[in-house]
């Protein structure tokens, strides 16, 4: 059993279950505006996005079996513990349920059609796994757009039903706030998907894979994370100044400050003279906070501005 959960990386799925909640409980329930699924209904949209990302990561690991035995030996599941017949019938499984769970939702609010952005989910996981992801940055993107977008889904599914004229200001703003998170999710990501390109170069280069490390080489590469880690660090500081400050959420500002933006500062410092394989696992878990907190300031936020109209 513990395989399994090593096989799709529940430590992933449960961030990515954990920002879904956070922004239906810790964001939109706080607004006073409708909301188009029932609590149950909500969760069974979780499972879905949750149970697809499981079965991108099952396949993913599938054919990644012959890098990951050159970068993570000792991380091995497919072929040692899971056969890879077996790990299929997970994949299937697991996909077949998020799709299904997609497709019943999609009825609830009236939009079958939205059942087809489940199954352009999956096809996508499953096309980055087996062709994309040689291809010079196009893997990167892709990844991080589908976390972004399981962002941006939430009003999809959540506010666009539930808009009427009377609400539509409203609803419109609330999922300008989603596509905005949405935004640093993707930028967060797709810096953390070349450091862990920088990681794994050793690996990639065996299996004649083109990412940006092994095209730019190392200290190039080192070189365009450090230019575009100053683009999620001017975003923070631009929407602290016109939007943060200027609603006197002090509170909220002061968590930016120290849990979000002071790591990416540090990102920026340690990324410039970076070289060996451990400096990029670390700088890769240093992210991975950064967009745990990036998350987590929705609901303090929320609670700041709750705090202030009381």
């Amino acid at each position: 059993m513990l395989h399994i959960f090593k096989l799709i990386r529940y430590q992933n799925l449960l961030m990515l279950a954990f920002m879904q909640l956070i922004f239906r409980y810790g964001f939109l329930k706080l607004q006073n505006v409708p909301l188009a699924l029932a609590d149950w209904q909500y969760i069974l949209f979780v499972l879905s996005t949750v149970c697809i990302a499981a079965g991108g990561y099952i396949i993913n690991n599938i054919f990644d079996q012959e890098t990951d035995s050159d970068n993570k030996p000792n991380k091995i599941i497919v072929g040692k513990h899971i056969s890879e017949s077996m790990a299929y019938n997970y994949y299937a499984g697991f996909t077949v349920i998020g799709v299904a769970l997609g497709f019943y939702l999609s009825n609830v609010i009236l939009k079958p059609g939205f059942s087809a952005i489940f199954i352009i989910m999956a096809a996508t996981l499953y096309l980055y796994a087996t062709s994309m992801k040689q291809s010079l940055l196009i893997g990167n993107v892709i990844v991080a757009l589908l976390l972004a977008f399981s962002v941006v889904l939430i009003g999809i599914f959540d506010l666009f039903p539930a808009t009427y004229e009377e609400n539509r200001p409203r609803m419109g703003v609330l999922f300008g706030i989603l596509l905005d998170y949405g935004i640093f999710t993707f930028l967060i990501n797709f810096i953390r998907e070349i450091v862990k390109d920088l990681e794994d170069v050793n690996g990639d280069y065996n299996q004649g894979m083109s990412t940006l490390p092994i095209v730019m080489g190392i200290q190039r590469t080192t070189m365009i994370v450090f230019a575009l880690s100053f683009i999620p660090i001017l975003a923070i500081i631009y929407y602290l100044k016109f939007y943060v400050f200027t609603a006197d959420l002090m509170f909220s500002a002061i968590f930016a400050i120290i849990f979000i933006l002071a790591p990416l500062f540090y990102f920026s410092v340690k990324i410039w003279s970076a070289k060996k394989q451990n400096d990029f696992k670390h700088l890769s878990t240093v992210l991975k906070w950064i967009m745990f907190f990036g998350i987590l300031s929705i609901l303090v936020i929320s609670l700041n501005m709750k705090h202030n109209a009381g």
